[in-house]
């Protein structure tokens, strides 16, 4: 069994490479961040903290492994966008082998396809006639779009603006498995289905079984049992509606937790893991196959800190708080290295170090960089992503659809 501390020495070793050029003052490194121009130039040492960085090497790792295994258990992949809100990810996923992109909110998928990403699959329902009419508009743009319904009204009020905007929506039927949106599985998806028959500007093709309440059941027996009782109900609501001579060709679901899980389970067709690319506190902490410390991916994203203040020998500030991390979870940020280097929140501006005997303590102006407690909603704070190889940055993404949450 792998432990977590020798986890954590093989994720962060990275490859050689040559060194960058050396300090510059901020002015011109603050033109070359904005310009993007940064490969060759730049080094985490010379980033403005809090900054979030991205590991290329272990999110290449994440996105081939993740791809490799999907694919080669003969089902597609659309990663969730709402882990990243990055168009740069949700296309070199594309390039990796993904057939889309999930997108949890209609205004992340209109910067997702705004910036050229297709196969875009919008998980919630889009309710209301001005959400209507961006989702019509978002299909003549990107025509392979796909909308969840739950609801004959909200089917309804999308097929009268569809067919008086003249177009075709395509339409997968939520489930109920996860305790939020959703139709009940088994008769009233069916009925659904049926009643969807009628409504000759939609085209019925999917259904979507997000089992959420899954990915992140402690323990792998534990979470294996829970999700293959979960799904198993999402795939006898597709037979149910095969049999009644409704064409239904998909079934979308899983997660990272589960994507060992759901790929041995017949009838599930499509896979909308997230986190994956990047790992977090929270997923290492549901174990693996292998032990407590769920290690199947890498941590590729971080946060990088300054410490700013050394109050006592015995505790440093850095200047990272709750504005830099999510704070939705009752754990806070890991130190990336360091398991003897323990974070506290300190307000919004600032977090608190203190330091176990065995690690060595860090003074003003030492950096930190932790991993993060839960990487959606950290994603979600910050406008851009600086992409390294070692110390070096290579390239910077934008967060485009940070704050989309319409």
């Amino acid at each position: 069994m792998q432990s977590r501390r020798r986890f954590l020495a093989t994720s962060v070793a990275a490859p050689a490479v040559l060194a960058a050029k050396g300090s510059y003052p901020w002015a011109e490194v603050e033109k070359m961040i904005a310009r993007g121009d940064v490969k060759g130039k730049l080094t985490r040492q010379d980033l403005p903290t809090p900054a979030l960085l991205l590991d290329l090497d272990a999110f290449e790792f994440n996105v081939n492994k993740m791809v490799g295994y999907v694919k080669g258990k003969g089902r597609a992949i659309r990663p969730h966008g709402k882990t990243h809100k990055c168009p740069e990810i949700a296309k070199r996923l594309i390039q990796a082998g993904a057939v889309g992109a999930c997108a949890a909110k209609l205004s992340e998928a209109e910067v997702f396809a705004q910036h050229g990403v297709r196969g875009i699959l919008v998980t919630t329902a889009v309710v209301g006639p001005y959400k209507i009419e961006r989702a019509v508009r978002l299909a003549k743009l990107a025509p392979d779009t796909i909308f969840c319904v739950d609801n004959i009204k909200n089917a309804t009020d999308m097929n009268e603006a569809a067919k008086a905007a003249k177009v075709k929506l395509n339409i997968a039927i939520d489930l109920f498995v996860s305790g939020r949106t959703g139709i009940t599985p088994g008769e009233p998806a069916v009925r659904l289905a049926e009643a969807m028959q009628g409504l000759s500007s939609l085209k019925f093709t999917t259904i979507q079984s997000y089992a959420g309440n899954a990915s992140h059941v402690m323990g792998f027996e534990a979470r294996n049992k829970f999700s293959r009782e979960v799904m198993a109900r999402a795939v006898e609501t597709r037979q149910m509606i095969n049999k009644k001579g409704i064409e239904c060709t998909h079934l979308t679901g899983g997660s990272t937790g589960t994507y060992n899980i759901d790929t041995e389970i017949d009838g599930i067709t499509e896979l909308q893991p997230g986190s994956f690319l990047f790992m977090d506190v929270d997923y290492n902490r549901i174990g693996g196959k292998d032990g407590a410390f769920y290690g199947d991916f890498k941590n590729s994203l971080t946060v990088y800190t300054t410490v700013v203040s050394k109050p006592t020998d015995e505790l440093a500030i850095v200047d990272g708080g709750l504005k830099a991390f999510s704070t939705d979870k009752p754990f806070p940020p890991r130190h990336k290295t360091e398991e003897g280097i323990t974070y506290a929140f300190g307000g919004d501006e600032h977090g608190k170090l203190t330091f176990a005997k065995s690690a060595k303590a860090l003074n003003v102006g030492d950096k930190a960089e932790f991993v993060i407690p839960h990487c959606d909603p950290s994603v979600n704070l910050y406008d851009k992503i600086f992409c390294l190889r070692g110390d070096n940055v290579e390239a910077i993404w934008r967060v485009a659809a940070r704050g989309m949450s319409q």
